[in-house]
């Protein structure tokens, strides 16, 4: 019961800390903005660890975040197996050329209205298709190695992307688009220097949520077969094997690997559309 009071009290503490820091002069400042999100962070691990130590919680049901850190450490190799058949191979791959072939498709679309009115229904009809449906076909056709895996991605980040940048490349303006004719603009060139640096906020919106789609798809296609190694694999495993201390090393891996891909495509894009209005303040 001591470790469930001291639970309240060190959430208390760190909800008065981050009240304090909110509502402080700083608050706007760089240091605090990082500050705040760790404590909160730090908080819910030490509230976890200690619930589930003061309450007698069963590893099965949930083990405590020192548990999944030993687990963690002691599984670095297994772990990396893994990360690099999973995120390296299947999603990384797949993101790459579906992403890929979506950007190029879409400039096929823009310049055909026969492909704009029958490709785009199409894509939503394929995007609305559940992934535990189309994965084991796929497994099926491209089979049980990574390949199948970088395929179920093609096809759950192609036509996301597809329809941004379709989108993006028809946001200029007919004003916009009558100047460059009026310079006597090729349409490469008015595609380089007007619709393509128009449309790099809806391609950028594109590659972020692809981002996760891949990740989702890369790892769900692994429960419908794989070789001996792959998070999908692993976590099915442990979960029949009751280690759920590995399940949680799992989830730890892909959370970091899809916030640090994330992030760098969002690096990527305030280099690129440093001026547009959502990247100013």
């Amino acid at each position: 019961m001591l470790m469930v009071v001291l639970a309240v009290m060190v959430w208390c503490l760190g909800w008065w800390v981050n009240s304090r820091l909110a509502n402080s002069p700083a608050s706007k400042t760089r240091a605090v903005q990082l500050l705040v999100p760790a404590i909160f962070g730090i908080t819910v691990l030490v509230v976890w660890e200690l619930l589930v130590r003061g309450l007698e919680v069963s590893l099965v049901i949930l083990p405590a975040p020192t548990v999944i850190a030993a687990r963690f450490a002691s599984s670095l190799p297994v772990l990396w197996e893994d990360f690099a058949q999973t995120i390296l191979k299947g999603a990384l791959g797949g993101y790459v050329i579906g992403c890929g072939a979506a950007f190029l498709t879409a400039i096929l679309v823009d310049r055909s209205d026969f492909l704009r009115r029958g490709l785009l229904p199409v894509g939503n009809f394929v995007a609305a298709l559940p992934i535990v449906g189309t994965a084991p076909i796929l497994v099926m056709w491209f089979g049980f190695d990574w390949q199948s895996k970088a395929a179920v991605v093609v096809v759950m980040v192609f036509f996301p992307m597809l329809v941004n940048t379709v989108a993006g490349l028809r946001e200029t303006s007919a004003m916009q688009r009558d100047l460059m004719q009026t310079y006597a603009a090729t349409y490469w060139q008015a595609f380089f220097k007007l619709r393509l640096p128009a449309a790099l906020p809806f391609v950028f919106n594109g590659l972020k949520i692809s981002t996760t789609l891949a990740l989702i798809g890369a790892i769900v296609a692994e429960f419908f077969g794989s070789p001996t190694v792959g998070m999908g694999f692993r976590i099915s495993t442990s979960v029949g094997q009751l280690a759920l201390d590995m399940v949680w090393a799992e989830i730890v891996v892909a959370a970091l690997a899809g916030s640090a891909f994330y992030g760098l495509v969002a690096l990527i894009e305030k280099s690129f559309t440093f001026w547009h209005p959502s990247q100013r303040g």
